[in-house]
């Protein structure tokens, strides 16, 4: 166990949910930290969301109290608008306020926000600064290695940050220009983490147990972060755990396990969305929960035609007598 600190948060353990939009929500978070993952991240929301009082932007902030410790992701690229905002919500139940500067999506690129503020980091050190000095609770910075081939910034954008008043900061190993395509570049992390003295968040290809290991020790890196990986597999913290632990890697979830497991995820969307949005968002999380195993191409074309609870009852039934997952 190697815990540490995020200003005055305690993180018991190192091992981290990344935030990833449409995925990341309450529901998936819970299964994630009953898993084993010891920091949670919601997903990214808008300055200018919080601004507007878009209503979508409510469920993005909702949290339990079994979350904690957890970051709130907040994205812009208004120095004062972001400082506004952090200082409006910071009475809200999270731990530690995230600003994302790593997003390469086109519709938040072509802003200004997310990974163009690796193309601008003086803009975004006054960001880092603005925001920092309006609240008291701890401040990280999700990045990249750079923009792209011919501006690999991450070191330098790493002691802008750490300059500016990040408690910490995370750095996904590939530019926004390779998206998520390619190898991520550990190396580079290493590189960050011997530049700064907060501590440092790996971020990129760790899919399993032996990943997550082998990037902790390339790296020297304080924590790890999985996003992709966990997707279809909250058991992955278990995993990464029991395995640095006893050296063992322990074997796949069970059909039975998945299965359970998909219930119980599409019984908390219903909870907390409602059947309708809640069974359609279970459709991509079915997907990635069966990925790999026996007859999940039926059950993917299956899923799409799920609509309520039920449905999806007996498509679990269904899969439980058919395959062997």
């Amino acid at each position: 166990m190697s815990g540490f600190y995020i200003g005055n948060v305690e993180i018991k353990d190192n091992l981290v949910l990344g935030p990833m939009a449409g995925v990341t929500d309450l529901p998936f978070r819970i299964l994630c930290k009953e898993q084993g993952a010891d920091l949670l991240y919601t997903e990214m929301i808008s300055a200018k969301g919080i601004f507007y009082n878009n209503k979508n932007t409510e469920q993005l902030w909702k949290i339990d109290d079994r979350e904690h410790p957890i970051a709130l992701q907040l994205f812009g690229s208004d120095p004062k608008l972001m400082a506004d905002m952090a200082a409006r919500i910071e009475e809200r139940n999270f731990d530690i306020l995230d600003i994302n500067m790593g997003c390469p999506v086109p519709k938040v690129v072509n802003n200004g926000e997310g990974s163009a503020l690796m193309k601008t980091p003086e803009l975004a050190g006054k960001i880092i600064k603005a925001v920092s000095s309006a609240i008291n609770k701890p401040l990280t910075v999700k990045f990249r290695k750079g923009f792209n081939d011919s501006d690999i910034n991450a070191v330098e954008f790493a002691k802008t940050a750490e300059d500016n008043g990040a408690a910490a900061i995370a750095v996904h190993g590939r530019t926004r220009e390779q998206y998520y395509g390619g190898d991520a570049d550990w190396d580079i992390i290493r590189q960050v983490k011997e530049a700064v003295t907060i501590p440092v968040i790996a971020s990129g290809d760790i899919f399993n147990a032996e990943d997550a290991v082998r990037c902790e020790k390339e790296t020297g890196c304080d924590a790890l972060m999985m996003a992709r990986g966990a997707r279809g597999n909250p058991w992955l913290f278990k995993q990464i755990k029991h395995y640095r632990e006893t050296g063992e890697l322990l074997p796949k979830p069970s059909v039975d396990e998945v299965l359970d497991m998909i219930l119980r995820h599409g019984k908390m969307q219903v909870e907390f969305k409602g059947e309708l949005m809640g069974m359609r968002e279970m459709r991509k999380h079915v997907a990635w929960y069966t990925s790999g195993y026996h007859g999940s191409a039926a059950i993917r074309r299956k899923v799409n035609e799920v609509e309520t609870y039920s449905d999806l009852e007996r498509l679990c039934e269904d899969a439980r007598k058919q395959f062997s997952l």
